[in-house]
């Protein structure tokens, strides 16, 4: 049995329609309120927060995928984060399951070097410090051999469905309702952006892949960098709108902030919108060669497809 804990989300979701397509029908999805993505899914209501409910939840599991989120709230971040992964290295290490860890770059430096695998953690702001430590805690148990895990890395995502993003919040979303999308900063800096149903599927190969284990893994990534201002015209061209945006300078984000939680809780993260964001996937594409990536093109394509309902 493959498990999936945090199944609700986007990220969750289409890994469960992955799995189920590519590598196995016994699933179980474990959110506190569950709900079926195929017919076969098996659910547990489980809070993570528990330790108890956590370790039942991934009992009887072979692989089990930690893919659960938090709302962009620091102090949420701070008081759950360290806790829900506690239990589920526990649960994972009580019933002998591989574990197989979805995470962000929170915890890198916000400098336009090269992201990649070995790249040093320097986190800017509580948020990302939580998101090191936790990811710390779980290398520190694969390297003494207690745990067979791996850790999956993402850059910001955009993508169909529910998904929760930066990009989907402040560009695609405006854009399909017919509103002025705005960019953090520049609209000038090249961004590195992950499809959610790549992620998905990378994520599921990693975690059917033996050799893969105790290894960290940047997922993959169109390497066609765009700016927020080829992004926003190719998405204007695909969902047949026109290119404007506005800009926000900082002192229009600090005010915003003011009254607006999610751009407040957003500040850490704009040191990274002020210059090229370079995430590296080429161990995943080298290791993976026949993985197909989404373009840009194709990802805006669907994104409109599902919002037009054709």
């Amino acid at each position: 049995m493959q498990t999936i804990l945090g199944a609700n989300g986007q990220i969750g979701r289409e890994l469960a329609l992955s799995l189920k397509r590519d590598f196995t029908s016994d699933l179980r999805l474990v959110s506190r309120n569950p709900q079926k993505v195929n017919d076969t899914d098996a659910l547990v209501r489980a809070d993570l927060m528990d330790k108890d409910q956590t370790i039942r939840a991934v009992e009887g599991s072979e692989i089990v995928y930690f893919t659960a989120g938090l709302p962009m709230n620091t102090k949420m971040w701070v008081e759950r984060w360290p806790t829900m992964m506690r239990n589920v290295i526990d649960a994972c290490v009580t019933h002998n399951a591989k574990m197989v860890y979805f995470d962000n770059t929170y915890m890198y430096p916000q400098t336009d070097v090269p992201q990649t695998e070995d790249s040093h953690f320097e986190p800017y702001g509580e948020k990302g410090m939580v998101r090191a430590n936790i990811v710390q805690d779980l290398l520190s148990h694969m390297s003494k051999g207690q745990l067979d895990a791996l850790v999956c890395r993402a850059p910001e995502f955009y993508g169909p469905g529910q998904t929760q993003s930066i990009t989907n919040a402040i560009v695609i979303e405006p854009m399909l309702s017919g509103k002025t999308p705005k960019v953090f900063l520049r609209d000038d800096m090249l961004r590195t952006l992950i499809y959610t149903p790549d992620a998905s599927r990378a994520m599921a190969l990693l975690g059917n892949t033996p050799d893969a284990y105790s290894q960290t893994w940047h997922l993959p990534c169109d390497d066609n960098r765009l700016t927020y201002q080829a992004f926003i015209e190719l998405a204007a061209q695909v969902f047949g709108t026109k290119a404007n945006y506005k800009v926000l300078k900082q002192w229009q984000l600090s005010i915003a902030g003011m009254f607006n939680d999610t751009l407040r809780e957003a500040a850490e993260l704009l040191p990274r919108y002020k210059m090229d964001n370079i995430f590296v996937s080429d161990k995943f594409k080298t290791r993976f060669p026949e993985f197909e990536v989404t373009s840009f093109k194709d990802g805006l394509s669907a994104i409109w497809k599902e919002h037009s309902g054709n």
